[in-house]
């Protein structure tokens, strides 16, 4: 198997077969969720298709043996509505440091150690445009139980954690009834 991460930049296509909506009419995120939650289902793949074609981009696919099979959003966090205004995430400090806010995987590509990858491309990502720390906001692992899909997007600490991430404030923010963790890595 065959691994690459690439920068959603100029990969528009490979974007819209992990995190497009195929069925007409459908609604969907969209990868929208911390972006801009205000654009309706219409405007949302016109507005990634413009984030894919200019730099730094939206964040970064895996191809696995060529086929696109998962997304990690990473951008600054001040590009990130939703962030900026958030109560529940607060500021560490006063730099703008790049988020890693979401993973998908498509289903035929789980269970292969996607997110990890993924996590790693996106902060050389971040590091190639200039990032002096990157965070992210996952769930608490240490809670026993499962993790469902819907709420593991956001990635898990015991994930950010393998990555070389701290725990650097827990949050007021929670996912699928889990403590959510403000994750940081220095790369400064």
């Amino acid at each position: 198997m065959s691994v690459q991460v690439v920068s959603a930049v100029g990969n528009y296509d490979g974007f819209y077969e992990v995190v497009g909506v195929k069925k007409p009419g459908g609604g969907g995120c969209w990868c929208m969720s911390y972006r801009d939650t205000r654009l309706n289902n219409l405007e949302r793949p016109l507005y990634m298709q413009d984030e894919c074609s200019r730099e730094p981009g939206p964040g970064v696919l895996a191809y696995v043996d060529g086929v696109p099979a998962g997304w990690c959003s990473i951008a600054p966090r001040s590009s990130y509505r939703r962030l900026m205004h958030s109560r529940t995430i607060p500021f560490l400090d006063e730099r703008d440091a790049w988020a890693a806010v979401c993973f998908v995987v498509r289903p035929t590509f789980r269970g292969q150690g996607l997110m990890t990858v993924l996590l790693e491309g996106a902060v050389e990502h971040a590091r190639a445009h200039g990032a002096e720390v990157v965070e992210g906001y996952p769930i608490e692992t240490d809670t026993p139980g499962r993790v469902d899909i819907i709420s593991g997007y956001v990635g898990t600490t015991r994930l950010f954690e393998r990555a070389g991430f701290e725990r650097a404030a827990e949050t007021a923010a929670h996912s699928g009834g889990r403590v959510r963790w403000i994750m940081r890595k220095e790369l400064s």
